[in-house]
């Protein structure tokens, strides 16, 4: 695969653009082992920011991040426990600001 289908470049550089698509080509067979329970999700999540602060990711473009792969979730995922359950309709009633307050505190979750 080629970089330019990347969200992050080998220099670093992120496009926040290209979430949605890193998402989709996610296999339909490794997803649902993603999001089939919470504990899954966030050790997914969490690998992911690891990397992501390895390449020098700060705090703020982790939740730019998150942002916008919970409207990814959202829109694409039917939620498949309780606890996605609970962060979709969070993220459905919440305004911008807090999703992105939102975003940064799954993003602390997942670090734990």
């Amino acid at each position: 695969m080629s970089e330019h289908n990347h969200v992050v470049s080998k220099e670093g550089d992120v496009s926040i653009n290209r979430v949605g698509d890193a998402l989709e080509r996610i296999a339909p067979q490794q997803r649902e082992q993603i999001l089939e329970d919470f504990g899954s999700f966030q050790n997914y999540l969490s690998k992911r920011i690891q990397l992501a602060q390895k390449i020098g990711l700060g705090e703020e473009q982790l939740a730019v991040a998150a942002e916008k792969v919970a409207d990814y979730l959202a829109d694409h995922e039917e939620p498949r426990n309780s606890e996605e359950k609970l962060l979709q309709e969070l993220w459905k009633v919440g305004n911008k600001e807090e999703r992105h307050r939102l975003a940064h505190m799954l993003v602390k979750l997942a670090r734990r």
